[in-house]
């Protein structure tokens, strides 16, 4: 019989979690490149970059409370409270920068439903173009964020605390 390790609580969630939204938020943009490039394909591309972002987003949400909740159980030196301080405020303007990129993502990709108007290419590109430069300087934070959080596990040690499992009984 196989025995499967046990779920880990809520604090011992934040190592699971912080690669989705580092991964779906860094993707999605890609998306928005692909959909100003193949023109036929725009609005299917747009709105699948448009649940990558919403993914990512609520996925910085459940990062930042499992990260919290992680981080109190943490032992603190103090320069681990140091990059423990400075990633959970990145990790907190991560998380409204994104907030903030989805929700201004989805106007662009629903407007032109709700006004039944499709704007320009010219004005298409452009838009698209601005919004992306603004994304890129939220991955910088997103990269920041990600950074630190990774100094605090491979530079300084830091560890999620989970139960102790039992090893399989060798077989004969």
């Amino acid at each position: 019989m196989i025995e499967t390790p046990p779920m880990p609580s809520w604090d011992g969630l934040h190592p699971l979690i912080v690669h989705f939204p580092v991964a779906l938020l860094l993707v999605a943009p890609l998306l928005v490149l692909f959909a100003l490039v193949l023109r036929a394909h725009r609005r299917g591309l747009l709105l699948a970059a448009l649940v990558l972002m919403a993914l990512g987003t609520a996925s910085t949400w459940v990062a930042v409370e499992t990260g919290e909740a992680a981080g109190k159980l943490a032992d603190r030196t103090p320069e681990v409270g140091a990059v423990l301080e400075h990633h959970e405020e990145l990790a907190e303007s991560t998380r409204a920068i994104f907030t903030v990129l989805t929700l201004v993502f989805a106007g662009m990709v629903f407007a032109p439903v709700l006004l039944r108007r499709e704007p320009g290419e010219t004005a298409t590109i452009a838009l698209a173009l601005l919004f992306l430069a603004v994304y890129g300087a939220g991955t910088l934070v997103l990269a920041n964020t990600a950074h630190n959080g990774g100094r605090l596990v491979h530079e300084l040690g830091v560890r999620s605390l989970m139960p102790a499992t039992p090893l399989p009984a060798a077989r004969v």
